[in-house]
C-alpha cells in the first residue's frame, strides 16, 4: 500500500481548512442542492444549462470537501519553536535580497496546503523555498526559476 502524502501546515492553517470544510458542508452543499432543485423544475434536463452548471458546481464542492478532508487527516503541524535560529526552516519568514540589484523580498515558508503568494506565504515545494531551506543568514543562494536562475542573499530569518 502506498504511503499517503503528508501536508505540513501551521496550526492556524489547519484551523482555516477546518473552517472552510465546515462552510462547504453546512452552507455550500445546501445552496447547490437548492440550485439543482430549481434547475430540475425548468423541465427537460438534456438541454438544461442551469442544471448542468449546478451539477458541475456540486462536483466541484464535493471534490473540494474530499481534498480538504484528506489534507486535514494527513496534516503535520509545524511546531513554532521559540528559538531564534538563523536557519531557514518550514514555518519561518525569510527575507532575502536579489543580487545584484538589491530588491528585497520576504516570504513565509509553509506547506502547500496553506500557500498563498499574495499573502507572502510560499509552498515548501516552490523553487524559492527549496533553494533557501536549510540555509542561514548571510548565505548566497542560486534559485532556479522557470524564468532563469536568480542569485539571492538571505538577510533575515524570523
Amino acid at each position: 500500500m502506498a504511503m499517503e502524502k503528508t501536508y505540513p501546515m501551521t496550526q492556524a492553517g489547519k484551523e482555516k481548512l477546518e473552517q472552510e470544510l465546515e462552510y462547504l458542508k453546512t452552507v455550500r452543499r445546501k445552496e447547490v442542492v437548492e440550485r439543482i432543485k430549481i434547475a430540475r423544475s425548468f423541465g427537460d434536463l438534456s438541454e438544461n444549462s442551469e442544471y448542468d452548471a449546478a451539477k458541475d458546481e456540486q462536483a466541484f464542492v464535493e471534490g473540494r470537501v474530499t481534498q480538504i478532508e484528506n489534507m486535514i487527516r494527513n496534516a503535520v503541524i509545524i511546531e513554532e519553536n521559540a528559538e531564534t535560529s538563523s536557519v531557514v526552516t518550514l514555518g519561518k519568514s525569510v527575507t532575502f535580497v536579489e543580487l545584484p540589484d538589491g530588491e528585497e523580498e520576504t516570504y513565509t515558508i509553509v506547506g502547500s496546503a496553506e500557500a498563498d503568494p499574495f499573502e507572502g506565504k510560499i509552498s515548501n515545494d516552490s523553487p524559492i523555498a527549496r533553494s533557501v531551506l536549510g540555509k542561514q543568514i548571510g548565505d548566497e543562494v542560486i534559485v532556479q526559476t522557470p524564468g532563469g536562475d536568480m542569485k539571492v542573499k538571505i538577510v533575515s530569518v524570523k
